[in-house]
């Protein structure tokens, strides 16, 4: 019995040999696939709460963005109002002097001057301290990441207190040369038009329109100039000094430079001024408002020239605006400008550069 089941294993040995290579290689590849899939399932895993966590970040990083452009405002309101200062007009014009015309005409180019660089300058802050502070946090989360390969922070504090500080050029000789140009386009286009004529809100509008074409498209140079110093002596000089820190800050330096000069920041800083002297117009529409007792609807295509005002009397409303657009409390204009989407678009896209580690953007 035993040699004939012996020979029936001879005679089918090599199916038996087959067989058994089979299922073991059945169960050694499902051993196999089984770790795969652990290993896929526990990368997915880590990937989903690095990825949380990276969200989670950014949006707080968002909030003290916002918080900072609101803190900016008072300082940044400040620096206008001392250098357009319509206040000592005002006062002189109570006085009733001689020379009260005179006055008038200058107090028509300062209002109009003030409010628009208000308008651009606030643009310019919610946009730059966007770049800024995405830039800083897109470096502090790879700094604060688990899997850091160097002890050495990318953004540590006192480079970040240095960066931050660039700021104050758009506050400073950035604001100051702004001031020029648009005073000299105001100049341009409403030096020539009388005080006693009468504007509607259109023809405000385009006249709007004429001083930002002359400063936007007129300029030798780019609206970023005034944010941000291109030169390499002054980045060095807002770096004060050469030591570890002040490299650091260069290279932040530069890395925002060519941020700013980049199609994509043109086109979202271009928005923003969009929206902000859409914002501005919609304010001052509260004044052209058609009377009550009149029978045309205020969303007729005509209600924009229906009412019509000296611009003697467009004059303090337009002075007055400052106060709504550089606002410390967050007013329509600087919601409108923060909760811009293409605004909000663009920092989550410097964000993401900013904290994807170098070896994953090769």
């Amino acid at each position: 019995m035993f040699s004939s089941v012996w020979n029936f294993v001879k005679r089918h040995k090599r199916k038996f040999i087959f067989t058994g290579a089979v299922v073991g290689g059945v169960y050694f590849l499902g051993k196999y696939a089984q770790k795969k899939i652990r290993d896929i399932q526990e990368k997915e895993a880590t990937e989903y709460i690095a990825q949380a966590r990276r969200q989670f970040h950014f949006e707080s990083n968002q909030r003290t963005c916002n918080m900072t452009v609101l803190s900016m405002l008072p300082p940044l309101k400040e620096a206008i109002v001392n250098q357009l200062n319509s206040e000592s007009l005002t006062a002189l014009l109570k006085a009733k002097p001689a020379n009260k015309l005179e006055i008038w005409e200058d107090l028509k180019i300062i209002s109009f001057t003030r409010t628009i660089v208000a308008v651009y300058s606030t643009c310019m802050l919610v946009v730059l301290l966007r770049v800024q502070l995405n830039i800083i946090g897109g470096y502090l989360y790879l700094d604060n990441s688990v899997g850091k390969n160097t002890a050495t922070p990318l953004a540590p504090p006192d480079v970040q207190q240095q960066y931050l500080s660039s700021i104050q050029h758009l506050l400073g000789d950035g604001l100051t040369e702004l001031m020029t140009v648009v005073k000299k386009s105001v100049q341009n286009s409403l030096g020539g038009v009388s005080l006693k004529q009468s504007l509607s809100l259109l023809e405000l509008e385009q006249q709007l329109s004429w001083i930002r074409a002359e400063v936007e498209a007129g300029s030798e140079r780019p609206m970023s100039w005034y944010m941000l110093a291109d030169d390499e002596n002054a980045l060095s000089d807002q770096a004060c000094g050469l030591t570890e820190n002040d490299v650091g800050t260069i290279r932040l330096l530069n890395e925002t430079r060519d941020m700013l000069d980049s199609p994509d920041f043109t086109t979202v800083l271009n928005a923003s001024f969009n929206r902000g002297f859409s914002r501005l117009l919609d304010n001052l529409a509260e004044f052209f408002r058609t009377p009550p007792c009149d029978s045309a609807p205020s969303s007729a295509p005509d209600s924009l020239s229906a009412v019509s005002l000296p611009l003697a009397k467009i004059i303090p409303i337009i002075n007055g605006q400052i106060n709504t657009i550089c606002s410390e409390t967050p007013s329509h204009f600087v919601q409108e400008l923060l909760m811009n989407d293409q605004v909000k678009e663009f920092a989550a896209n410097v964000y993401e550069s900013f904290s994807t580690p170098q070896e994953l953007q090769k």
